[in-house]
């Protein structure tokens, strides 16, 4: 079960002026579940992309950042499978996702690389054509403005329940609305991008803008999240402005641009929290603060080395606080002279250790009850400087295994 995650309640998601989502049921993997996603953008819409580093990326996102930077941000639709990821599928699997551009393309009347296309699902297979494209007029057919929950839904693997939200903001005296949708339950350590992810909103915002503020969001957000320390091929996460509300954003350092600016980051961090909270098999939220670092990259070093290690994730699990482990991680960070007499290590508001060893007034019974809860908070302080840092990540479960052993029969 998701930890404290529900699925999104359709009422609660603002459709954005400019955004069409339709889907379909193409099949492409398993029949009857909603597995393509096509999204039409006002003329004249921008967005811009951050991606995985994985060096065996996808076909889609070999082509998007082509399409890209042919258009300089120009952007009239998305096209997203689920089921097949198109990745390690060599020259055939560009052509595959060049077609699949061609023909929704040719559906909807606009340039061909004016469409991006983004895939999820298993790695090293061809994509099933015949099926993939059959669904692209359905799903162009099924586009309106209110269909968020149906988007999300869509674009789901393991996950078990779709991931959706909107946020409204007042700019220049004008509402602004941003909505975006997210999936991702396993194959996450983002090292953007991760997963698959889109954020709409509809102001006008410049290109240069936005090519910062989606690096600026993906580095607050999804790139603060780890289920297993698997950066996936397919990691995707567009920002898209379609400039039909009358809020124009030319500087980011402007301060009618801070308030929208502020609501990207937030939904931004709530889509990727919610990823942690349905990652596969979990049944714990946890929240790393690494404090006191001498500068960010120590802090994050940190903050992973507890994030990934699966004896700490395993102890998360059983509620076990066997927090040598945690100790463990710290130590073996990379922070060469790290001082670890100065070090405290908490659960929540309990010191389990400072001064180099457990804390005299540390009781067990107290740490087991802050591991027993499904939310809690693991705090590092270093003792070496001012820079800090924030991770998300979960426990890893039996569930975890069993998801991942059977995931392709």
């Amino acid at each position: 079960m998701p930890v404290n995650l529900s699925a999104p309640d359709p009422a609660t998601l603002s459709a954005v002026a400019g955004v069409d989502l339709g889907t379909a049921r193409a099949g492409i993997r398993k029949a009857g579940r909603r597995d393509m996603l096509v999204v039409r953008f006002e003329p004249g819409a921008r967005a811009a992309v951050v991606t995985t580093r994985n060096r065996f990326c996808a076909a889609p996102v070999v082509v998007t950042r082509e399409h890209l930077e042919a258009t300089g941000g120009r952007v009239s639709a998305l096209v997203v499978n689920t089921g097949n990821a198109n990745a390690g599928t060599g020259a055939q699997g560009l052509a595959d996702s060049r077609r699949t551009c061609e023909a929704l393309a040719e559906l909807l009347g606009c340039p061909v690389d004016e469409v991006l296309p983004m895939s999820t699902g298993v790695i090293l297979e061809p994509l099933p054509m015949e099926r993939l494209l059959g669904g692209l007029a359905p799903a162009v057919a099924d586009l309106a403005p209110g269909h968020w929950a149906e988007a999300a839904e869509a674009i789901m693997t393991t996950d078990t329940l779709p991931k959706a939200a909107s946020r409204q903001v007042v700019v220049d005296g004008v509402t602004v609305t941003l909505s975006g949708i997210s999936k991702g339950a396993g194959m996450i350590r983002p090292n953007m991008a991760t997963m698959l992810g889109l954020i709409a909103c509809d102001a006008a915002i410049a290109q240069p803008v936005l090519e910062r503020w989606v690096r600026e969001a993906a580095d607050e957000s999804f790139n603060r999240i780890t289920v297993d320390g698997d950066t996936s091929t397919n990691d995707t996460f567009v920002l898209a402005a379609t400039g039909v509300a009358p809020v124009r954003v030319d500087d980011a350092d402007a301060p009618a641009a801070a308030p929208l600016r502020a609501a990207l980051i937030e939904l931004a961090r709530w889509l990727a929290q919610a990823i942690i909270r349905d990652a596969e098999g979990a049944t714990k939220f946890v929240t790393v603060n690494v404090q006191g670092a001498g500068d960010p990259e120590e802090a994050s070093r940190v903050a992973y080395a507890i994030a990934h290690s699966p004896l700490v994730k395993t102890a998360f699990y059983a509620s076990d606080p066997n927090l040598g482990r945690l100790l463990a991680a710290i130590g073996y960070a990379g922070v060469e002279d790290l001082d670890v007499g100065r070090v405290d290590l908490l659960l929540d508001d309990v010191l389990v250790a400072s001064a180099g060893g457990r804390d005299p007034r540390y009781q067990e019974a107290d740490g087991q009850r802050v591991m027993s809860a499904p939310e809690f908070t693991v705090t590092v302080r270093l003792g070496r400087g001012d820079a800090a840092t924030t991770v998300w990540t979960c426990d890893l479960s039996h569930d975890y295994v069993t998801i991942n052993a059977d995931y392709r029969t």
